[in-house]
C-alpha cells in the first residue's frame, strides 16, 4: 500500500499527516484517519453514502473543508465512516465517504469535534502527496 497515515502530539488535540500518490489520495488518508480517532476502522461497514462537493482554490484550505463537511455530513446522518473517495477538477472537489448507523459499542476514542487550520500543510515532496493538520477532539 503506497499511502498512510499517522498522528502528531498537539497538546489536548490530535495531529493528522497523510500521505498518497495524488494530493486526493492524501486528502482520502487524512480522512481515514480523522474517523480512525473515533472509531476502529475495520468495524465500520460501507452501508450508507455521503456527498461532498465545493470549490477551494487553495489547496490547504481545501483538505479543512474536506475534512469538516465529512464530519457535517456524517454527524447529520448520524453514521460513522470508514472509506472515502475524492475526485478533483482544478479548484472543484467531488467526494463521498461510506459508512454506517452510528451505535452504541461503535466509539473506539474521542469525538472529533473539527479540522482546524493549526499545522495546516498540503504538499508534494518528490512522488508523494502531504497533508497535514489538527483536528479538534
Amino acid at each position: 500500500m503506497f499511502g498512510h497515515y499517522h498522528y502528531f502530539d498537539h497538546g489536548a488535540d490530535v495531529g493528522i499527516e497523510a500521505v498518497g500518490k495524488t494530493q486526493e489520495a492524501a486528502f482520502e488518508y487524512a480522512a481515514s484517519a480523522m474517523f480512525a480517532i473515533m472509531t476502529h476502522p475495520s468495524l465500520v461497514l460501507p452501508l450508507r453514502r455521503v456527498h461532498v462537493e465545493f470549490d477551494e482554490p487553495d489547496r490547504e484550505l481545501a483538505l479543512v473543508e474536506w475534512l469538516n463537511r465529512l464530519l457535517g455530513q456524517a454527524h447529520l446522518a448520524n453514521l460513522v465512516l470508514g472509506s472515502f473517495q475524492l475526485r478533483r477538477e482544478g479548484d472543484h472537489y467531488v467526494g463521498e465517504g461510506w459508512g454506517m448507523p452510528w451505535k452504541k459499542g461503535a466509539e473506539g476514542g474521542a469525538e472529533v469535534k473539527e479540522a482546524t487550520r493549526a499545522e495546516l500543510k498540503v504538499e508534494q515532496q518528490g512522488k508523494k502527496w502531504h497533508a497535514r493538520c489538527v483536528v479538534n477532539i
